[in-house]
């Protein structure tokens, strides 16, 4: 597996920022044939595997859930278990605990193996309420990442929160 380093934003033209605060890290080489890695259509992502921090093969990627309010990617829905897709668990991923391996066409979750199976899960009739913020919260804790929410980009501001949280329907 190739290192985790971020990539050089002198040599890439990217600037890569923390990830605890912006969105997923990429590292890597590997350049593909279309726009990415930095800008990707989301089902382009699909099915992409997931390995643990400690090397673990832990899922694949299932679904991009978008904070549509925000403009932001909210969680990648990991699909780990079962067998041809009976049996799955999902698990909603803090999109800023992942890395993107363009190297090795996968991504790297920032939590070693056993924190993973530890995670509440969810099987596919029966989702949370992903707009919900105190189960988003909680979610966040557990992968120790801030709130997505709560983190400034280039789109978020404090103008979205605050009505993200008044807003009692979402």
């Amino acid at each position: 597996m190739t290192s985790l380093t971020p990539q050089n934003p002198e040599t890439t033209g990217t600037a890569n920022t923390s990830a605890a605060t912006q969105g997923a890290t990429i590292v890597g080489l590997g350049v593909g044939d279309g726009p990415g890695p930095e800008v990707m259509a989301a089902s382009t992502l699909d099915g992409n595997k997931v390995i643990s921090s400690d090397g673990e093969h832990v899922g694949k990627i299932s679904a991009i859930m978008l904070d549509v309010r925000g403009g932001r990617i909210a969680y990648a829905v990991l699909s780990s278990g079962g067998f041809l897709g009976m049996g799955d668990t999902l698990h909603a991923i803090p999109w800023s605990a992942l890395t993107l391996d363009t190297d090795d066409k996968c991504f790297v979750l920032d939590a070693p193996a056993e924190r993973f199976k530890s995670a509440p899960g969810f099987d596919k009739d029966h989702w949370p309420s992903m707009a919900d913020m105190q189960w988003g919260a909680t979610v966040h804790a557990y992968y120790n990442r801030p709130p997505y929410w709560r983190t400034r980009t280039g789109t978020a501001t404090q103008d979205v929160v605050e009505n993200r949280e008044a807003d009692s329907n979402f």
